[in-house]
């Protein structure tokens, strides 16, 4: 489908055109990370919201809306965003009966880019208030540590057996990566909710930091969190949710359990 926009100069499309969508197989990342395609082990979506969705009504009138979009984590594809931004905007000056028609067009386009069912919600711009706050229960992110790593590592990761099996959300908010192609930085927030040995909360915080000039997409970046806290720490529960800072219109937010669940989509205040 299409061709890879980014860092490329594009232009504006105002004919609806599918063919937009650009997507990139997940295998290829979870291949290098050890991640066994036919047995994966976490559960999760990619939660994305759209804050610049429109379309013309029959009578030729703009209708402004918000979308939410659930991609599983198991669909064999991603969608790289700039593509799905500019699909959305080929959509603009386009005539459709209702909310419904476009929410059908939308599955049906994003299911096939990602090879698996997409559900697509379309809310109308005064509901905002049903999306917001999330509010961080414990936040490390004060905690005084040194930091000399910019690049993922497991091993900063530390557990303290002595404690026994703890249960506890920790959230940080310096979650930091850079798109593969761009380089562009991507900002977001990380909560992380297990039961297991408890987690230096310091060594976290090095971890998350640790990030900071890894390049990979948000939901590579939230497997690879997901996957070393597992390796490292062994939690009996482990829940990865990242809300990142919306670019072009767009933020996108994966979460990966090793417990089936379907998490909701309040937003964090930078949101």
């Amino acid at each position: 489908m299409g061709f890879l926009p980014l860092g490329q100069q594009t232009e504006y499309v105002s004919e609806y055109d599918a063919g937009l969508l650009y997507p990139i197989a997940r295998v290829d990342k979870w291949t290098e990370m050890g991640i066994e395609s036919e047995r994966l082990p976490f559960y999760g979506e990619d939660v994305w919201n759209a804050y610049e969705l429109s379309w013309l009504n029959t009578k030729g009138k703009p209708i402004v809306a918000l979308a939410e979009f659930r991609l599983p984590c198991d669909s064999p594809n991603i969608i790289e965003s700039k593509s799905f931004k500019l699909y959305l905007n080929s959509l603009n000056q386009m005539r459709y009966e209702s909310a419904e028609v476009v929410q059908t067009l939308l599955e049906k386009d994003l299911s096939a880019a990602a090879g698996a069912e997409v559900t697509v919600i379309i809310r109308d711009v005064d509901s905002m208030a049903s999306l917001v706050v999330l509010t961080p229960d414990y936040c490390i992110d004060e905690l005084d540590v040194d930091v000399c790593e910019y690049h993922p590592n497991a091993d900063l990761l530390e557990t303290d057996q002595s404690m026994g099996v703890v249960e506890e959300r920790l959230v940080s908010h310096l979650l930091k990566s850079n798109c593969p192609v761009t380089n562009q930085p991507d900002w977001g927030s990380v909560f992380i909710d297990y039961k297991g040995p408890k987690i230096h909360h310091e060594s976290l915080l090095r971890y998350v930091i640790s990030f900071r000039e890894h390049t990979d997409f948000h939901e590579q970046c939230v497997e690879r969190i997901f996957i070393d806290i597992m390796r490292q720490c062994k939690p009996e529960s482990l829940t990865v949710y990242a809300r990142y800072v919306r670019r072009g219109g767009l933020d996108i937010n994966p979460y990966r359990s090793n417990v089936p669940l379907v998490l909701g989509n309040d937003r964090l205040t930078r949101q």
